[in-house]
């Protein structure tokens, strides 16, 4: 469910009429445009006309512009982010859909995923543009402060961030200072001049003052803009203005005062009653006003209209002048005035219930409180979770409930469990626990246990969901069960959502046949509940598992289905199949189907954009990394895994590889053993450990580890282990790998009967669903074995594998590069890895003679950096140093 955006804090102002134009302030902004500053700071206090000013200079700048008006809400970073993007999408629709996805999760996520996701879909702008973030000291906000630091840290350079605001932000002004950076204009840039000034009082409000007035209204006002609006609204039909400015003394804050009182004191009763008892509102319409005010209709919104003409600090906040508010500044006096006058909790009331009456139940909660009521707004809290739940704003939810006293939660049975899942929701797990205790006291007090019959089975979905944020296996799944005898059996929805906690425990422990029952259960209970959405989504997770039985050709199947049914929904649902075709291309590539993979990939590319499920980041840099490790571009296999490892939000589908296990790998075919056995020791881990299904794949990887190490003490024990597991729970997929370690395990003791019965075992596995990149992204070691079971079986002319061998090995001919002998390498093997385009580039330069520090200077690397590409250098050259590298590359013919 979506966010509701409140499209009137995207209005861009519009420059009042009788606005004076200050071409010296326009200039220093543009200034800051073409000097590639990051930061537009205006900072001064209220009445300045900071937003005036950015106003009128982004109708002549000649960039486009977003605007977001803050507000206290915004202190929510979910709500912040929200509308950030909500205001960026006013230059470039389609921005964003990935980062709110991420936002949305209902698992938390580090801010930084966040805002990279972000930051990546706004480099994709080509133009220029400029965010306006007005009213920022209103953010009082941590959460906020640190994602704007990391946004101005990363900014695209074709974007620049204006921010405007009463008091400095919590940024390291400093240091953009220093660096060149920032703007700054300020209250002593931006007050009126005495030329300014009289231009606004003569030519602007028609008062025709002398000289000498002017010069002494603006310096007692320090050309404040307000307090020469307000003292020119109060001169207006004045007889003796020179008398009043003599009389106009004080601080900003003593002038304001007595200003008000004088514009009000001129304006007719009703329009004073109506701007004091309005003043509660953030923001008004017509309607609205005369719901709190128990006026005639029409009324509200002729007196609108009535005040912005008057020029009363009305502020309109759409093109239609339906909405308006108050001038802040304005509306914090009319509230001061206004006090706490008996009947202010019934105007809070009715605010409230037109609210609630027009389904905005989010203000209807905040006037209720405000009034006082906090039995409404208890109810109010339990109507509007639903729609935050759905649209992921508990953390918002929560704050408001926070607001309420103990005594009225604890007296609500469902508030609590709402509570408690809004705890779970953002990590407080023993205040979550708190909460559904509450629920259960208050629950068995109640006499009516049939309005709360549901309550029960969702306690427990709670404490399951938080058991598995813990790691708790057997809890996890004791309320999971729990949790499904307990729903009422009308409810859909909660009971497959215990269900499916449940089914992702039977994954967890490697019981992918029960799991994928309970996934398409799941499937089953979405589809009958209208929500083809999640339907669709969870077939990619069945297609993962099938995967891992050994059951491509379904899993392609399950992927095609859902990506057909995507197409009838429509695109807003087809956006959600960029996994599905991510997988499809991941299977044609593991069947050596090039055309099909490349197909695919375009297509998951481009949906891509659009996506909105969480994990798409990680799963997308994650399967560009397998196909640069396929193409043995290992360093950006490697830069890959760590995008990957940065952006992934845990979520029910386990980690089978972990991505340091996975870049361990990539460090073996590199022969960086050193980087390899560095992460074993790093796990901590051994081959006498008990393993499981979750521990598979870095045991696995151990194994690789030690065979590189020439250290086979326990492996073949450790191997055996792992064989029988995955064969116990009929993970084909997995048993095809555990025996080419085998073989290799074999190869390397020299027992090669026994590596080719290992290897003729996985082969006969591997063929019915085409397998084809497993064998030979392992490179020579493989290659050597596969020729070894060629030979072995030329006799066999009907040996069923042989065609399916000479496959597998006419896709490794255009990779292998072979190497002449030479008296000063000492290893036996006859073949390299090719080196990557930039350790080409780096071995031209050691060619020209250049030193590591003028390597390093030239390409802008670390010292470091440039040693360990020469190490890697030299290992694939089979050289010692760098004249031998040199030597051999021009044997090769690569120099």
């Amino acid at each position: 469910m979506a966010i509701e955006i409140l499209a009137t804090k995207l209005y861009v102002p519009p420059p009042p009429p009788k606005v004076v134009v200050r071409p010296r302030l326009i200039k220093q902004l543009n200034d800051g445009l073409s000097a590639n500053r990051k930061l537009i700071l205006v900072s001064a206090p209220a009445g300045f006309g900071k937003t005036m000013l950015v106003s009128e200079w982004l109708v002549g700048c000649g960039w486009p512009a977003s605007w977001l008006s803050l507000d206290e809400g915004d202190n929510d970073f979910t709500g912040f982010i929200t509308y950030l993007i909500a205001a960026l999408q006013t230059i470039s629709v389609n921005i964003g859909g990935r980062a709110l996805a991420a936002l949305q999760s209902p698992q938390l996520l580090p801010i930084e995923s966040v805002l990279t996701i972000l930051l990546n879909e706004i480099a994709a702008i080509r133009d220029n543009f400029i965010l306006v973030l007005d009213d920022y000291h209103l953010i009082d906000s941590q959460p906020v402060d640190q994602a704007l630091v990391f946004l101005l840290e990363h900014l695209p350079r074709q974007m620049r961030l204006v921010i405007a605001t009463r008091e400095d932000p919590s940024l390291p002004l400093a240091r953009y200072r220093a660096k060149g950076q920032l703007i700054e204009l300020r209250a002593a840039d931006l007050q009126f001049t005495p030329a300014e000034a009289a231009e606004f009082l003569n030519e602007k409000m028609g008062l025709n003052l002398r000289d000498a007035d002017i010069v002494a209204l603006e310096t007692r006002t320090e050309g404040w803009i307000a307090g020469l609006q307000l003292a020119a609204l109060s001169m207006q039909n004045r007889q003796d203005p020179s008398g009043f400015i003599q009389s106009f003394t004080g601080s900003h804050h003593f002038v304001l005062d007595y200003l008000v009182e004088e514009v009000l004191g001129q304006q007719p009763e009703s329009t004073q009653t109506f701007l004091l008892r309005t003043s509660i509102l953030s923001r008004m319409c017509g309607v609205l006003c005369e719901a709190v005010l128990e006026t005639p209709p029409g009324s509200g919104q002729s007196t609108l209209e009535a005040l912005e003409r008057a020029n009363l600090f009305l502020v309109p906040l759409d093109n239609e002048r339906r909405w308006y508010r108050y001038h802040h500044l304005f509306g914090d006096l009319l509230r001061q005035r206004l006090g706490q006058p008996q009947e202010l909790s019934s105007y809070h009331l009715r605010a409230s219930g037109w609210y609630e009456a027009n389904n905005d139940l989010a203000e209807a909660y905040n006037h209720a409180l405000a009034a006082g009521d906090f039995e409404r707004a208890a109810r109010l809290a339990e109507a509007v979770w639903e729609g935050m739940e759905r649209s992921f704003q508990t953390a918002a939810w929560l704050g408001w409930v926070k607001k309420l006293p103990d005594a009225v939660i604890c007296s609500r049975p469902r508030l609590c469990v709402l509570l408690g899942r809004a705890f779970s929701d953002v990590g407080e797990l023993d205040a979550s626990e708190t909460c559904l205790r509450n629920a259960e006291v208050a629950l068995a007090e109640m006499m009516d246990q049939d309005a709360y019959k549901s309550l029960p089975g969702t306690i427990a979905l709670i404490r399951a969901g938080n058991a598995q944020i813990l790691g708790n296996l057997a809890e996890t799944v004791k309320y999971a069960e729990l949790s499904i005898r307990l729903v009422p059996e009308d409810d859909i929805y909660l009971r497959a959502q215990a269900a499916i906690t449940l089914g992702f425990t039977h994954w967890t422990r490697g019981d992918l046949e029960a799991s994928l029952r309970a996934m398409r259960a799941w499937i089953v209970d979405m589809q009958r509940l209208g929500n083809h959405i999640f339907a669709i989504a969870s077939a990619f997770a069945v297609a993962d598992m099938q995967v891992i039985l050994d059951r491509l050709g379904e899993a392609e199947a399950s992927l095609l289905q859902a990506i057909q049914l995507a197409v009838v929904q429509g695109n807003e649902v087809k956006a959600i199949t960029a996994h599905h075709h991510l997988g499809l291309a991941l299977l044609a590539h593991e069947r050596g189907d090039d055309a099909t993979a490349a197909q695919r990939l375009q297509s998951a590319a481009e949906l891509g954009q659009r996506t909105t499920l969480i994990d798409w980041p990680y799963r997308w840099n994650l399967a560009r990394a397998r196909l640069k490790e396929s193409a043995r571009d290992w360093d950006a296999a490697l830069d890959l895994l760590d995008e990957a490892g940065r952006v992934y939000v845990k979520n029910p589908i386990p980690m089978l590889r972990s991505v340091e296990a996975l870049k361990a790998r990539i460090y073996l075919k590199q022969g960086r053993l050193d980087q390899a056995a560095s992460w074993v020791r790093e796990r901590g881990l051994s081959v006498t450990d008990e393993v499981d299904y979750l521990g598979e794949y870095e045991y696995l990887t151990l194994a690789r580890v030690w065979l590189g190490e020439g250290v086979f003490t326990g492996v073949n024990e450790l191997l055996t282990h792992l064989l029988a597991l995955a064969e116990a729970q009929k993970r084909k997929g997995c048993v095809i790998e555990i025996l080419l370690t085998q073989a290799l395990l074999h190869q390397a003791q020299g027992n090669h009967p026994q590596a080719l019965a290992a290897l003729e075992r996985a082969l006969a596995l591997a063929q019915p669903e085409g397998y084809l990149r497993i064998f030979v992204d392992e490179g020579e070691a493989v290659h050597r074995l596969l020729l070894n079971f060629k030979s072995a079986n030329e006799k066999q002319t009907a040996h069923p594998l042989n065609g399916y061998v000479d496959k597998i090995l006419a896709a490794f001919s255009p990779r292998v590069v072979v190497i002449p002998k030479s008296p000063i390498v000492n290893q036996g093997s006859e073949f390299i890895e090719p080196l990557t385009e930039r350790e080409l580039e780096i071995l031209h330069l050691i060619a020209e003679g250049r030193s590591n520090a003028e390597i390093g200077q030239r390409l802008y690397l670390a010292l470091s950096t440039i040693k360990g590409y020469n190490l890697r250098i030299f290992n694939k050259l089979q050289a010692q140093n760098r004249t031998e590298a040199v030597a051999r590359a021009r044997e090769l013919g690569l120099l």
